[in-house]
């Protein structure tokens, strides 16, 4: 079953330290004060930051569901097709550019302990 922008939020919200920020146009998602992901309701996707080749290996593999949405300092932000994944998956997503942007100490508190 594909997810939507609630299932995004549901799966953020229950990540620890998070902000959701909104704006005109789009939802900027932080953890301590790092922006970890932008979610955009009208076009129902979300923005994740990934590892670089972590990007290149999901654009290649589904290029209908991800895409390049910029890459800075290192990292590779992954735009998101939410009708194209799972929960799991998303979970997955979510939980990683989280990891990316958290401090060590949360990083460590949680664990690899998805949303569900």
């Amino acid at each position: 079953m594909s997810c939507d922008t609630g299932d995004a939020r549901d799966l953020i919200g229950q990540l620890e330290d998070v902000s959701v920020n909104e704006y005109d146009r789009y939802t900027k998602l932080e953890v301590s004060g790092r922006t970890f992901g932008y979610l955009w309701e009208p076009t129902g996707t979300v923005g994740l930051k990934q590892t670089l080749a972590e990007q290149a290996a999901l654009v290649a593999e589904r290029p209908d569901v991800f895409e390049v949405q910029f890459t800075t300092s290192g990292f590779g932000w992954v735009v998101v097709h939410l009708d194209g994944v799972e929960r799991d998956e998303l979970a997955e997503l979510v939980l990683e550019a989280w990891r990316l942007s958290a401090p060590a100490r949360l990083v460590e508190q949680r664990g690899d302990k998805l949303p569900v």
